[in-house]
C-alpha cells in the first residue's frame, strides 16, 4: 500500500527538530501499525502534486495553521484537487483541517465553533453507521486541536462519531473518503508541546484542561488502523 502525505503546513524549526514535520509523524504513526506502508509526502502548500492520481493508493491530508475558508491560492487549488480526487473515487484521508477541508470543497460548511478550542485529548462517541465500516467500538479518544470545526457536512457524508464538542467528528462519503477532526499523527509529547506554545491564546481555562487531559488514554492506533482498513477495501 502507498499513501501519499499531502503536507500543508510547515511547523516551527524546533518542533521538526524534536517531533518532525507532519509527513513524518504520519509515516511513523501508520507504520507503528503497519510497517509494510510505503509513503510519499508532497508539499501540496507550496504546489507539489503527484503527477498521476494512481500513483498511489490513497491521500491524507494534514492539519494546518490556517483556516479552510481562509482566500489562499493553494487552498484553493486543493479543493479542486480533492474534487478531482472524489470524482474518480480515489481513497481519501481529511485529518483537521483536512477533515475540515473535504466537507468544504464537497459542499459543505465549516466555520468557527461557538465553544471556542478543542484542545487535547477528547472522547468521541461512535454511532450505529460506524458497524457497516467494521468500528464495533462504542467511543475512541483521540489528540485534538482545533477551534474551526464541520458544521454543515457535505450531501451523502455519513456522520460515524460525535461528540458534545464536537458533532461531527468522523465522516465517510461514498466508500471512499474518511475524514476525522482528530489527530492520529500527535504523539503525546507534541501535543504536550503545542499545547504549552498557545498557552496564552487559550487562556488558562483551557490550557488546565488540556494538560490535564493528556493523562487520558488515546486509541491514536486503534483509529489509525480504522483508517489503513479503510483504503484496503
Amino acid at each position: 500500500m502507498k499513501i501519499a502525505i499531502l503536507n500543508i503546513d510547515t511547523l516551527k524549526d524546533e518542533f521538526v527538530r524534536d517531533f518532525g514535520d507532519y509527513p513524518a509523524m504520519f509515516r511513523n504513526q501508520l507504520h507503528k501499525v503497519d510497517p509494510s506502508i510505503e509513503t510519499i509526502a508532497y508539499e501540496t502548500h507550496f504546489g507539489e502534486y503527484p503527477q498521476n492520481i494512481d500513483d498511489v493508493d490513497a491521500y491524507i491530508i494534514t492539519g494546518s495553521k490556517l483556516s479552510v475558508y481562509d482566500d489562499v491560492p493553494w487552498i484553493n487549488e486543493l479543493k479542486e484537487f480533492i474534487r478531482l480526487l472524489h470524482a474518480h473515487k480515489k481513497k481519501l484521508i481529511g485529518i483537521c483541517f483536512g477533515h475540515q477541508l473535504v466537507a468544504e470543497a464537497l459542499g459543505g460548511k465549516t466555520r468557527k465553533a461557538d465553544i471556542g478550542w478543542c484542545v487535547g485529548v477528547h472522547t468521541n462517541t461512535l454511532n450505529e453507521h460506524a458497524k457497516a465500516y467494521g468500528i464495533n467500538d462504542m467511543s475512541f479518544s483521540i489528540q485534538s486541536s482545533h477551534q474551526d470545526q464541520v458544521y454543515v457536512p457535505p450531501d451523502g457524508a455519513i456522520i460515524l462519531a460525535s461528540s458534545e464538542r464536537c458533532p461531527n467528528a468522523l465522516m465517510v462519503i461514498d466508500n471512499h473518503i474518511l475524514s476525522i477532526q482528530g489527530h492520529i499523527e500527535f504523539t503525546l509529547e507534541y501535543a504536550d508541546a503545542l499545547i504549552e506554545m498557545r498557552r496564552t491564546i487559550f487562556g488558562e481555562l483551557i490550557y488546565n484542561s488540556a494538560k490535564a487531559s493528556l493523562e487520558q488514554h488515546t486509541d491514536q492506533d486503534k483509529v489509525t488502523s480504522w483508517i489503513i482498513d479503510f483504503i484496503a477495501k
